[in-house]
């Protein structure tokens, strides 16, 4: 892998992540405001993966120009790594319901794969 793919993918990867910062604040906010219940606010957090993965693989088919759907995979599937290295560092292991993990890393791959397709 070149440098210039690398930091393609790295930056798309921030925006991402900057992305995912924008909406969540605005969940946050709706949170504070409208005081949400527990499934409506999993329901947005879902949503805001989803929505955070598909313009990142949109973002990243855009760049790369040739075959899209699996850059647009890979940006999912690191997309889900961090987030999900980061939810082990915090809790300090995994958590008590595994199927939670595999049901994120689908959406994330399967999103940021449907961005990279639609670019």
């Amino acid at each position: 892998m070149q440098i210039n793919t690398l930091w393609r993918v790295v930056r798309t990867l921030i925006v991402t992540y900057v992305i995912s910062a924008v909406l969540l604040a605005a969940l946050s906010f709706a949170l504070f405001q409208f005081h949400l219940r527990e499934p409506e606010v999993n329901a947005a957090v879902n949503a805001v993966y989803i929505l955070s993965c598909l313009l990142g693989g949109l973002i990243a088919g855009k760049t790369m120009k040739t075959r899209r759907f699996l850059w647009g995979l890979l940006i999912g599937l690191l997309y889900f790594l961090f987030l999900f290295c980061m939810s082990m560092a915090q809790s300090g292991g995994m958590t008590a319901e595994p199927i939670r993990p595999l049901s994120v890393l689908a959406m994330c791959a399967l999103s940021g794969m449907a961005g990279g397709m639609i670019s």
